[in-house]
């Protein structure tokens, strides 16, 4: 078995206890359908990330998160803090999301959509058009400190802090109207806190994706601990077939294959692509992040020397030893049942959220008042936020007892985003009273909006019966 030639891209690199000294690892450009979906998926996210916060929907940010206004506007919905119970319900949607694909494709979520991985590959791509492909960035590493390496050098850490300081610009932009940070960048009137972030982010981005890149996947990143819990024998997974391609055994192309030697040519380019620099012929490595960069290099390599394609591809671990795959199995069935299931509850709750909210807070200095002329009153607090995206004035009514009469704030007028603490007075005779506590409802309806409408249960108290 040869040895890692990524291990050779820096020199003096040997173990020393429990740690091994980094090596740098330098990707060889590679062509053909995963790298192609790859850069896809690349440009996809990365014009969703830098897009999305400039977006607006009917006078509204598509998507902001207002800290100060304590407003998150997200696709058209306004939500409060009070609102919170969606936002754990997304997460445990994002995890078993991740555990469903895990369960079916193994770990593509590391190789296609990690925010590591994308911005990483952003930071290749100027790596190799500034200093080439991967043999140029070898020899440029070992040569002396002149004139070309200097250049090159620093017109590469200038692009990687250009696209970093533009990232975390974004990134505040999700928190801060973009139009409002434009502004104040352009003029010099941006705020420390922004500033902060925006450097924070920034630099965050430019030592991650510059020099952390697969230390964060290997050594930070936990998923790479835990993701063989998820994994199965019909799970889908980035193999060489050994049985096809040992022994290995190098020759030119349109030679003919020597009857004791298997497909695989130990030409290392598999090693060569592969980001995070391991051998997939060493069999699966929690360090593959499943980018198949690997099985796009094996192949153009089959197709030069005529053989067929797959010696290293996509598979599981029955397929690759004779057996049938089953997709559809007891776990895939309980994560997609529980995405269904989840997924239709979170936007069935949404679409009959009501963005009104009301407390009833019962004054505990007096059980009750007598008014005079037999009747007996009892005070409340009403609390009603309003949590629509504009103000409304709202009518308050009571009911559950015969002849109930409600004096102190018949309309309560609410700003958006605001609480409005009224005092009112609930006046009953006690002849109609069949309980000393008995149950009453207060409810609010916005005028100008039916549907804007809430119902609250509170106690009335009355003397003995």
């Amino acid at each position: 078995m040869s040895e890692n030639p990524n291990k050779a891209d820096t020199a003096g690199s040997t173990d020393s206890g429990f740690y091994q000294k980094h090596t740098i690892i330098h990707p060889r450009k590679t062509s053909g359908r995963f790298t192609d979906l790859r850069k896809w998926a690349v440009w996809a996210l990365l014009g969703l990330y830098y897009v999305l916060p400039w977006l607006t929907w009917k006078g509204q940010h598509l998507v902001l998160f207002d800290l100060p206004a304590r407003k998150f506007y997200i696709l058209g919905q306004t939500f409060w803090p009070q609102d919170i119970f969606y936002l754990a319900i997304l997460l445990i949607l994002a995890a078993l999301v991740l555990f469903f694909v895990t369960a079916l494709a193994g770990r593509v979520w590391c190789g296609y959509a990690c925010p590591q991985t994308v911005w990483s590959e952003v930071f290749l791509w100027i790596e190799q058009w500034v200093e080439g492909d991967r043999p140029q960035q070898i020899k440029l590493d070992k040569a002396p400190w002149n004139k070309d390496k200097i250049t090159k050098r620093t017109l590469k850490h200038v692009l990687w802090l250009v696209f970093s300081l533009l990232t975390g610009f974004t990134f505040v932009g999700y928190f801060v109207p973009m139009e409002t940070l434009w502004t104040a960048t352009i003029t010099g009137t941006l705020g420390g806190w922004a500033l902060f972030w925006v450097l924070f982010y920034g630099f965050a981005t430019y030592g991650n994706a510059g020099f952390l890149r697969e230390q964060v996947c290997i050594y930070m990143c936990p998923y790479s601990r835990f993701q063989s819990a998820m994994f199965d024998k019909d799970t889908l997974i980035i193999s060489y077939d050994e049985a096809r391609g040992e022994p290995r055994g190098s020759r030119k192309r349109g030679e003919e294959k020597p009857g004791d030697k298997g497909d695989c040519i130990d030409c290392t380019l598999c090693v060569q692509v592969c980001p995070t620099g391991i051998d997939i012929r060493d069999g699966l490595q929690y360090q593959c992040i499943s980018c198949a960069l690997c099985i796009d290099a094996c192949d153009s390599i089959m197709d030069k020397m005529g053989y067929e394609r797959g010696l290293v591809r996509y598979t599981t671990e029955h397929a690759l030893h004779g057996g049938v795959t089953h997709v559809l199995r007891f776990r895939t069935f309980v994560y997609a049942g529980l995405l269904l299931l989840i997924t239709a509850g979170l936007l069935y709750s949404i679409s009959q959220r009501v963005p009104l909210e009301m407390d009833i807070i019962r004054d505990r200095n007096a059980l009750f008042r007598d008014t005079g002329d037999g009747n007996i009153e009892n005070i409340y607090t009403l609390k009603v936020i309003n949590m629509d995206a504009k103000p409304h004035e709202f009518a308050v009514s009571v009911a559950g007892i015969e002849g109930i009469e409600l004096r102190g704030a018949e309309t309560i007028k609410v700003d958006s985003g605001r609480v409005a603490e009224v005092p009112v007075k609930v006046i009953v005779n006690p002849d109609h009273m069949t309980e000393r506590s008995q149950e009453v409802m207060f409810h609010i309806e916005a005028k100008d909006d039916a549907s804007l409408a809430q119902t609250q249960k509170a106690r009335l108290l009355g003397p003995k019966l």
